[in-house]
């Protein structure tokens, strides 16, 4: 099972069980976040695509750490004017790890699988 979701004005894929680095986020290392914004979610050949976002559904996951991506250099040249500027850049990143994605279905499966228990 996997779904889109959306954060950071960007889309990424996200897995139970692992990590993704998304745009820097608010928090601590070792708190939760939660992704509302769930565009789709996979479940095999079961697919549910939200208009604009599936209803109900989210992402759970904990930060792990903030750190910053390789660096990416910008380079600027006009021929034969003597203009040359060099510029770096290190883009900030909040790596977060998926523990779990919820939807209506999986809490309805959840409710009646605890009255079956009682």
């Amino acid at each position: 099972m996997y779904a889109i979701v959306e954060t950071g004005g960007k889309q990424y894929q996200v897995e139970e069980g692992r990590y993704v680095d998304v745009e820097l986020l608010e928090g601590q290392p070792d708190s939760s976040v939660v992704f509302d914004k769930v565009v789709m979610i996979v479940n095999g050949k079961k697919s549910k695509v939200g208009q604009p976002y599936v209803a109900n559904a989210k992402a759970e996951g904990t930060i792990m750490k903030h750190d910053k991506a390789k660096k990416v250099i910008v380079y600027k040249q006009r021929p034969k004017k003597g203009y040359r500027v060099k510029r770096g850049h290190r883009q900030e990143f909040t790596r977060v790890m998926i523990n779990k994605i919820r939807t209506t279905a999986s809490k309805k499966a959840a409710e009646t699988a605890e009255t079956t228990e009682a």
